[in-house]
C-alpha cells in the first residue's frame, strides 16, 4: 500500500498544477484532473501491487469542475476506507487570483457573470471543503520557488508518520497568514524597534533575541505559551492530525515575532517533532509603528 494518499484541491489559480509538478518530482504518483465520481475507485488503485509503497496524489478540479456536494461525500467515503488520506487545500486572496487569471487569460472553471463573481462563487462552494483540509497553504505572497520549497518541506520527508509543525513569524502590518492553525499576537512585548542599536537588526541577531527573550513579560508569556503547546500538540497527535502551523506576529515581523518563532520552534523540536521555521516578513521594509 502507498504511504499516503494526498488530495490536492483549492481555489483555481492558487497553485494546484505547481504542487502536482513538485510532488511528482518527489516521487509521488500524480493523477491529475480526476473527476470526483472516480474517487471511490482510488482504493483499488492504492491496493494494486504496481503502486506498492508509493505515495499517490489526486489533483481535483484543476480544469474539470466538480459537483461540490458530491465531492464532500466521496472524500468522506474515501477517508473511511483509506486512513492515510490527507487533504491539501491551496488558497490565495481574491485580488491575487484575479490578477493571475487576467495574466493567463484562462477561463475560470466556475461560471459567473464576471471573473470576480466566479472567484467569489468558487470560494463559497469550497468553504466546507477547506474546513476538512489537513493542511492549508496560502500562496498569496509566495513565488513559484518559495511555494515549491514549502511543498517539499511538508511532503518530502521520508518519515511520513507523525505530526509536522511549522512555526511562522509575521508582521500584522502585512496581514495574518491565512494557513495558520494557531495565531499568537506578541505586539504587547517590549519592541527592539525603538532601540537605536537594534532597530536595523532582526530577531535572528543575538542582541535582538536577547532583548526580547530576557524581558520579564516575554518570560511569563513563554512559560504560559509552552504550557499551552504541551496540551495542544498531544491533542493534535491524538486526533491523528498531520500538520500544525503556528503563526507568531508582531508589528513588522522583523524583531519580536522572529526571535520568538526561533525559540518556540526550538522548544517543539526538543520534543522530537519535525519543525520548520519560516520568517515571512523579516526582509520587508519598515512598517508604520
Amino acid at each position: 500500500m502507498p504511504n499516503e494518499i494526498l488530495i490536492v484541491v483549492g481555489m483555481s489559480g492558487a497553485g494546484r498544477s505547481t504542487a502536482a509538478d513538485v510532488l511528482e518530482d518527489l516521487g509521488w504518483l500524480v493523477i491529475d484532473n480526476l473527476p470526483s465520481s472516480l474517487l471511490e475507485k482510488i482504493g483499488d488503485l492504492a491496493m494494486s501491487s504496481k503502486n506498492e509503497s508509493r505515495n499517490i496524489v489526486l489533483v481535483l478540479g484543476r480544469s474539470t469542475p466538480f459537483e461540490f456536494g458530491e465531492l464532500l461525500i466521496a472524500l468522506d467515503e474515501l477517508k473511511a476506507r483509506e486512513k492515510t488520506m490527507k487533504i491539501l487545500f491551496l488558497d490565495a486572496t481574491d485580488d491575487i487570483l484575479l490578477r493571475r487569471f487576467e495574466g493567463t487569460r484562462r477561463k475560470h472553471p466556475v461560471e459567473g457573470s464576471t471573473l470576480s463573481e466566479s472567484i467569489h462563487l468558487e470560494r463559497e462552494n469550497l468553504f466546507a471543503l477547506r474546513a476538512k483540509a489537513d493542511v492549508v497553504i496560502d500562496t498569496t505572497e509566495l513565488n513559484v520557488h518559495q511555494f515549491a520549497d514549502k511543498i517539499k518541506s511538508l511532503f518530502s520527508d521520508e518519515d511520513t508518520v507523525g505530526l509536522k509543525v511549522q512555526v511562522v513569524s509575521f508582521g500584522y502590518s502585512y496581514g495574518i497568514p491565512m494557513d495558520a492553525d494557531l495565531v499568537m499576537d506578541v505586539r504587547f512585548l517590549p519592541n527592539p524597534y525603538w532601540e537605536p542599536t537594534l532597530k536595523e537588526k532582526t530577531g535572528l541577531d543575538k542582541p535582538v533575541s536577547d532583548f526580547v527573550l530576557k524581558s520579564e513579560a516575554t518570560q511569563e508569556f513563554v512559560d504560559r505559551f509552552t504550557k499551552l503547546l504541551d496540551t495542544v500538540i498531544p491533542g493534535y497527535k491524538n486526533e491523528s492530525k498531520s500538520y500544525l502551523t503556528i503563526a507568531i506576529g508582531c508589528t513588522g515581523g522583523k524583531h519580536r515575532s522572529v526571535a520568538l518563532a526561533e525559540f518556540i520552534g526550538g522548544y517543539i523540536q526538543g520534543s522530537g517533532l519535525k519543525v520548520v521555521i519560516k520568517h515571512r516578513d523579516v526582509n520587508r521594509g519598515a512598517p508604520i509603528h
